[in-house]
């Protein structure tokens, strides 16, 4: 018994430090964030200041009203700096799209940071000129997602669809051309747009629909991951894949 305890206290050992690593390699990292968009973003501090009082005032007012507001001043610090974490987060979320807006592979980057049940195949066709449609299997169905430029996505956008239906018969189908014009889903609010469509299958037909289109392969160069700079060539793009 003692022999195998032992092992198991260091193994428990090396897992204890390996989260406090994590955590403290999280924590600098949002720091390093944290400064990065201070300096380019001048109303970061005095919002989050802002919010952090505003919110310690209300809560201490609503306290004083019945005589507990020292009591209850605690609980307005802990909302205040919720919500003055809320505002970072959505700050900094908001210029790494506005960075990335515009890049080819930004919308691909986009749907693989999505957070829930969606299946994401980035590439599934394109062009040498990096236009792309990636397609996400989730509970509305498919959604085949487009970037790139409007006259090459349209008909690169409608022969994916008409692929994909042969396969999946009745599951409804969406497509999303990316971008700022009229009819098209701007970058930053992508995610949102795809988690407001309908709920039509179940996650079994997930499943199901996964292996059927997993089948029908890419008719797309291979692309690193991520937005690319602008005026990327396709051949220096395959060749930054080949040496991965």
């Amino acid at each position: 018994m003692p022999a195998t305890s032992k092992p198991d206290r260091a193994a428990k050992k090396e897992a204890a430090r390996e989260r406090r690593a994590a955590s403290k390699a999280k924590r600098r990292q949002i720091f390093e964030a944290f400064k990065m968009q201070r300096r380019d973003d001048k109303k970061l501090v005095p919002l989050m200041v802002g919010v952090l009082l505003l919110a310690v005032a209300v809560v201490f007012g609503i306290g004083l009203i019945f005589g507990v507001q020292w009591l209850v001043l605690p609980i307005g610090v802990a909302i205040g700096a919720l919500a003055a974490v809320s505002i970072f987060g959505r700050r900094v979320q908001r210029s790494v799209y506005g960075k990335a807006e515009g890049q080819p592979g930004a919308a691909g980057w986009a749907l693989d940071n999505m957070r829930g049940q969606w299946r994401v195949t980035p590439g599934v066709a394109g062009t040498t000129h990096l236009d792309a449609v990636h397609r996400v299997i989730g509970r509305p169905g498919i959604i085949l997602v487009a970037e790139g430029a409007p006259h090459r996505v349209k008909g690169l956008l409608a022969q994916e669809k008409k692929r994909t239906a042969r396969v999946v018969g009745n599951t409804p189908i969406y497509d999303i051309v990316v971008g700022n014009d009229e009819g098209q889903v701007p970058l930053g609010k992508l995610q949102r747009h795809l988690m407001k469509l309908p709920r039509n299958i179940s996650s079994g037909d997930m499943d199901t629909l996964e292996a059927r289109l997993s089948a029908l392969g890419s008719r797309a160069a291979a692309m690193p991951k991520g937005p690319l700079p602008a005026g990327a060539k396709m051949r220096s793009v395959q060749r930054t894949v080949r040496r991965r």
